[in-house]
């Protein structure tokens, strides 16, 4: 079977669970971050050397204050496993922003390129217009160093990218799971594997 070597993840439906297991929805989020550790090591096991994960945006930025700081909460818990887990990561988004977690700005700076490890690119504050418009020094966008996505897998149901880094996507297979996130199995990657291996990739050509 095909395996992608860069796969991206939407990991949404937090909120939802968290409604429908009684609970606020604030409550959701830290119940996302054992399925991502789960979801990296399967990832891991199947040859996948590049995960990006979409942590949270600009635009959730907008929602309550008790959200905002439980979403952020979560990123920080889940960069904490993902350093335990010895990946190479790179944290990506609008680090200036007071909406960036001070905690995760080590993290903020590229890889080194001989760094065979997994590499794992976690969103955060991540906004695909700041990342289009406000380039690095050297005139490149900040995700210039992250490598075009192969497959795409959204948990949660919802038929949309939500700017999810426009230029790595531009040619990704885009695949839906409707299990919201925190229900994550290992199976529901493991069925858009399969889908993935029956897409005719042909980049354009």
């Amino acid at each position: 079977m095909r395996i992608p070597k860069h796969v991206g993840i939407i990991p949404d439906g937090n909120r939802r669970w968290a409604q429908k297991n009684g609970m606020t929805k604030e409550c959701g989020y830290d119940f996302g971050i054992a399925p991502g550790i789960n979801l990296l090591h399967f990832l891991e096991n199947q040859g996948v050397s590049e995960i990006s994960i979409y942590g949270f945006t600009v635009d959730n930025c907008k929602r309550p204050a008790v959200q905002q700081k439980a979403f952020k909460d979560a990123c920080i818990k889940l960069t904490e496993q993902l350093v335990n887990e010895k990946v190479s990561l790179f944290i990506l988004g609008d680090s200036s922003s007071k909406s960036f977690p001070e905690e995760l700005q080590p993290y903020t700076k590229v890889p080194e390129k001989k760094d065979s490890r997994t590499r794992v690119n976690l969103l955060v504050n991540y906004g695909w217009q700041w990342d289009l418009s406000h380039m690095t020094v050297d005139g490149t966008p900040h995700s210039e160093s992250i490598s075009r996505m192969d497959l795409i897998i959204r948990w949660g149901g919802m038929r949309r990218l939500s700017g999810f880094m426009p230029i790595q996507s531009v040619y990704s297979d885009f695949y839906i799971e409707d299990a919201l996130w925190p229900d994550y199995e290992d199976i529901h990657v493991e069925h858009a594997f399969r889908w993935y291996d029956k897409q005719d990739v042909t980049l354009g050509g």
